[in-house]
């Protein structure tokens, strides 16, 4: 009889509802500020694992990407829980790649998550995060999902209280924008007085996010300036009926959020041949429930979903 345990499991893009570069930390990253938001866009990773005496991680990636994050969150899972077995990936990308939504992180995250219920092994949350630093700063942010603030290198979570659903619409032109170089651009533009503002502006928006009417993302004076097409794209998006509209992480994407879905459906329309994709919000109850669904033959109370210490 077979000891392999089987999923399907879901690996949810995310959007910065608002995003603030304070300045350039003693260990060589920035400080930030930003609200991670979940969006309903996802890859779907195969996962299965069976016990045995030496460990083996294979996986099947039509991009062909080396050194893949899902890999690497495999073995150092395995280790933590002091389990050897068979792996077997199987990822379907469907979030665009290099475009500020947190696909890489988020296939990382996923595996993080359903390796501790295939084996049947437990993982503390707070072990879960150190591991997700490790791989990436938007990693910690995906074992928890909805609405949440991120500080420090954006590693530090804080969750939000969910919002009602919201409609979006997603473009992802395809432009690549190196991330390194976006906040080498930023940081001569950072300055004491305009921290300052920032934090004030930030606190607003945090303590009502339902209106996001004071939300930025700084990356934009830098980015538009360079890539033309993005800032069209986003007054396209605004003169189309969205509420709100920005660029999400360093770019590329470029997302709207619209009053109801049917605005978001018609918005797609008038964007033409532009790429869009709509979306709905995802809140950490759904996030939950979405895990719960893909992992329900393979959970076991003492270990999973992953508690606290």
């Amino acid at each position: 009889m077979s000891r392999t345990r089987s999923a399907r499991v879901p690996a949810l893009a995310k959007i910065n509802l608002d995003l603030r570069v304070l300045g350039k930390r003693p260990d060589g990253y920035h400080e930030l500020r930003t609200v991670f938001q979940t969006i309903s866009l996802a890859d779907m990773i195969d996962i299965s694992f069976t016990p045995a005496k030496t460990t083996e991680i294979a996986l099947e990636d039509a991009l062909g990407i080396p050194d893949n994050l899902v890999t690497r969150a495999a073995r150092l899972a395995l280790d933590a829980m002091r389990v050897s077995g068979r792996v077997a990936l199987r990822l379907e990308k469907r979030i665009p790649m290099g475009a500020g939504l947190g696909g890489g992180s988020s296939d990382a995250a996923a595996v993080l998550l359903a390796l501790p219920a295939l084996s049947r092994r437990p993982l503390s949350v707070a072990t879960l995060c150190e591991l997700g630093q490790q791989l990436g700063s938007d990693v910690p942010f995906f074992l928890l999902g909805g609405a949440a603030v991120g500080i420090g290198r954006g590693t530090e979570i804080f969750p939000l209280p969910d919002a009602p659903t919201r409609y979006g619409l997603l473009a992802a032109p395809g432009i690549h924008v190196n991330t390194a170089q976006a906040y080498r651009d930023l940081s001569p533009r950072l300055t004491t007085e305009l921290q300052q503002n920032k934090i004030f502006s930030f606190l607003s928006l945090t303590w009502d996010l339902g209106g996001l009417g004071t939300a930025a993302n700084d990356f934009e004076a830098v980015v538009f300036e360079q890539h033309q097409h993005l800032p069209a794209l986003k007054r396209r998006l605004l003169r189309a009926g969205a509420s709100v509209a920005m660029m999400t992480g360093s770019g590329s994407a470029v997302f709207g959020i619209f009053p109801d879905r049917a605005s978001a459906a018609g918005a797609r329309r008038l964007l033409g041949d532009e790429k869009a994709v709509p979306f709905s919000l995802v809140s950490r109850v759904r996030y939950r429930r979405i895990w719960y669904r893909a992992l329900a033959p393979h959970i076991t109370p003492s270990i999973w979903p992953p508690r606290s210490r």
